[in-house]
């Protein structure tokens, strides 16, 4: 069963359909990339699906372990690069809220980074620069 239906309008604009829950997503080209940067561009999504696939796993591993991440933030940076034109670096700053992390916690979300089902779909040339700020 398919996941996601898309259509192309016309402008460097695209519009997908997430079909289990009907939320639309509309992206455009960027502006540095003959679009009207009005929406993410797909790229943009691919950044944000990283940083949001780590916060996810480790929510689930914070549940799952007794403690919190709730309020956690991050910024990301995406970097292009050319010849080919290409996402070359994201960088991602998790800011988490004052919870006394232990060590243990600290290992957990810091493996997490690195293993999040997105960051290990991306291909090894694309770096993931992780920066993390326990408060």
């Amino acid at each position: 069963m398919a996941t996601v239906h898309s259509r192309y309008p016309g402008e460097l604009r695209t519009e997908a359909t997430h079909l289990q829950s009907g939320t639309t997503l509309v992206t455009d080209a960027p502006v540095d990339n003959q679009g009207k940067g009005e929406f993410f561009s797909p790229t943009d999504l691919v950044a944000t699906a990283l940083g949001s696939c780590m916060i996810t796993i480790m929510g689930i591993a914070a549940r799952n372990q007794g403690f919190s991440i709730d309020g956690t933030s991050w910024e990301i940076t995406k970097v292009m690069a050319d010849s080919p034109r290409r996402i070359g670096e994201i960088i991602i700053e998790l800011t988490f809220p004052p919870n006394n992390y232990t060590d243990q916690q600290k290992r957990v979300i810091e493996h997490i980074t690195k293993n999040c089902p997105v960051a290990l779909s991306l291909h090894p040339d694309l770096r993931q620069t992780v920066r993390i700020h326990y408060s």
